[in-house]
């Protein structure tokens, strides 16, 4: 049994393990292009209901994933009731790129129509996909006001921001949000104080890239003829777990999975392999000095 957590003040209890959809959608990840392309509708299917069949109850997808919205509701719609779902708004799909609009009126007709094509009459969170100039969006106010109207509407639980690390502190003083959306690995851990904050604001705080874009898994050794610099970075975690690659996984999840105030953290999978190494990953147990001596390493 994965261990749960609460995902705000309030909010459900969701798997520390959460799974993120955007592989299963959209052309995404390191290496060439064909280790870069998505999984085909079979495929994809496949991972979904392993997901659930898992444990893992928190599915976050967005707009801007491509196909992955109707992909979830092509497959999921009939096991609605056992997971929580998140979505996002601001960035849409135009495939095979994307825009932004964070009009009030461009949010609110995306909202409909992730409801839409995700087959469901509710979304437990939506959270705002920030573009190039989050701080704008937030002056503006349009985007958080149609997300609250689609919340009075019943049409969304809970707000959130997938924002920017930088603008984690000024979303928890906001009071805007239930839950943020922050960027938090072994390589980026900047964002500790805030995760803090929000924890003591009762703001859920669920993590994206625990892996690093797939830096902290074996599927770096591929990424290193690109990016020389990442082998030096990484180079301690590297030696932690003497040389083998196949354990830095459980060693990034373990670290984030450390801090109390982390209610899920979001692995994307796009094949069974990739899931069962992820759940594997999370479930593996470490000497807490292992992961002590990688939370004393200073990226």
């Amino acid at each position: 049994m994965l261990e749960r957590r609460r995902l705000c003040a309030g909010g459900p209890l969701v798997t520390v393990l959460g799974f993120g959809a955007l592989e299963i959608g959209r052309n995404w990840g390191i290496g060439d292009a064909g280790a870069r392309e998505r999984p085909g509708s079979e495929a994809a299917a496949a991972v979904l209901h392993a997901v659930l069949d898992a444990g893992i109850n928190l599915i976050d997808t967005a707009s801007a994933y491509h196909q992955s919205e109707a992909r979830i509701g092509q497959v999921l719609a009939g096991r609605r009731q056992e997971f929580v779902l998140a979505s996002k708004c601001g960035e849409h799909n135009r495939e095979p790129g994307t825009y932004y609009d964070f009009s009030y009126e461009a949010i609110r007709d995306s909202i409909d129509r992730s409801l839409e094509l995700l087959r469901t009459d509710v979304i437990d969170l939506m959270q705002i996909h920030f573009g190039p100039d989050p701080e704008g969006v937030l002056d503006a106010g349009e985007t958080v006001r149609a997300m609250r109207g689609a919340q009075e509407a019943g049409k969304v639980r809970y707000l959130g921001a997938s924002a920017p690390n930088r603008l984690a502190e000024r979303c928890v003083r906001s009071g805007d949000f239930q839950v943020l959306q922050l960027e938090y690995n072994l390589l980026q851990r900047g964002v500790e104080p805030a995760i803090d904050r929000a924890a003591e604001q009762g703001v859920g705080v669920v993590l994206r890239g625990p892996l690093a874009g797939g830096w902290l898994t074996p599927r770096a050794r591929d990424g290193f003829g690109v990016k020389p610099e990442m082998r030096q970075r990484l180079q301690p975690y590297i030696d932690l777990v003497d040389g083998d690659l196949d354990r830095l996984p459980s060693l990034a999840m373990a670290f984030v999975r450390r801090n109390p105030g982390v209610c899920s953290i979001l692995a994307g999978s796009k094949s069974l392999e990739h899931l069962r190494t992820n759940v594997a990953a999370f479930s593996a147990g470490l000497p807490p000095e292992l992961v002590a001596a990688a939370a004393a390493v200073r990226p």
